[in-house]
């Protein structure tokens, strides 16, 4: 079936699609309908079979085309561009502008998927809507975050579960109630202020905050390791007894919990899937075994592999 005219929305047939197409057309040579018809209908990836009265149409802007035909002309397009342009990239770019033509303002916007796959551009150096609506809705934007609020630490429950909490506070009190709530807790007055951080915890210092952070890299970093070298924890606990140089009050803490026997029950039956389901004890005790040392934390910009620098009782194979 051709694409034809939808007469019946006058946005259907925007400036800036047909702008957009014909700039890629004079970049890509101005090959003719005929030609540009020939060399999608020669690409496996085509989705169509877009005649060259359809490809006139569409770089005229006389009929608005259907996707199926705007994705395998700007991709033929793109390939002919001088140097060739990024077909993906082109591809992304028309589908916001085909979807603002047919849909209006809000067509032209990505979904949340879209903008986790891609980003929210600009790197051309030119600012996009994702990007204008990304900073008028992130909060550090308007307001001063609680430091309470920003130290590291363990969620208590998922971003669906948040998610999901903050639809039903819309539903109930409507969309304003519920963001100057969230304001008003990212500005301090939350669960637990009067304590320094929520739910009367105590407030971490940056000592204590690096020393969270570090244990739990280091046993996201243990977990991986006995998943796939299962005699590593026989071959520390060995290499731990030996190491002369280990701190007096560390070996006699280390000996003292070896005495109990349900906590080394623990630690020597300990699997990267039964971890959660074990104390917290235990984890410090395969902790100990594992790791000697994780020297002293780089800045918080880094990542966690280059922010925490541990040193192994048995080192890791091929990084000797």
């Amino acid at each position: 079936m051709a694409d034809t005219p939808d007469r019946s929305r006058p946005e259907s047939r925007p400036q800036e699609l047909v702008d957009a197409l014909q700039e890629l057309h004079r970049a890509a040579g101005r090959l003719s309908s005929r030609k540009l018809s020939t060399l999608i209908c020669g690409r496996e990836d085509s989705l169509s079979a877009a005649s060259h009265e359809t490809v006139r149409s569409a770089l005229n802007g006389t009929r608005m085309p259907r996707w199926e035909t705007l994705h395998d002309l700007v991709r033929v397009l793109a390939s002919l561009c001088s140097p060739p342009r990024d077909e993906e990239a082109e591809s992304g770019r028309f589908l916001l502008l085909w979807r603002a033509a047919r849909e209006g303002e809000k067509g032209g916007q990505k979904s949340f998927q879209e903008l986790a796959n891609s980003g929210w551009g600009g790197e051309d150096g030119k600012w996009t809507p994702e990007m204008v609506m990304g900073i008028l809705v992130n909060p550090f934007s308007a307001i001063q975050i609680a430091p309470g609020l920003a130290v590291p630490h363990e969620p208590i429950i998922s971003e669906d579960v948040w998610i999901r909490a903050m639809e039903k506070l819309i539903e109930e009190d409507g969309a304003e109630h519920a963001l100057r709530v969230l304001l008003h807790t990212l500005k301090g007055d939350y669960i637990g202020a009067t304590e320094g951080s929520p739910y009367g915890y105590q407030n971490m210092d940056r000592e204590a905050a690096d020393a969270f952070a570090a244990f739990h890299y280091g046993c996201r970093e243990v977990r991986r390791r006995l998943r796939v070298e299962p005699n590593l924890l026989a071959e520390s606990i060995r290499a731990m007894r030996a190491d002369e140089t280990m701190d007096r009050d560390d070996r006699a803490e280390m000996l003292e919990n070896e005495s109990d026997l349900s906590l080394m029950r623990e630690v020597m039956t300990v699997t990267p899937d039964t971890w959660d389901e074990v104390s917290e004890d235990a984890h410090h005790m395969v902790f100990g075994y594992l790791i000697k040392q994780i020297g002293p934390p780089g800045p918080l910009s880094l990542p966690d592999a280059e922010r925490f620098q541990i040193l192994w009782r048995i080192p890791e194979p091929g990084m000797d």
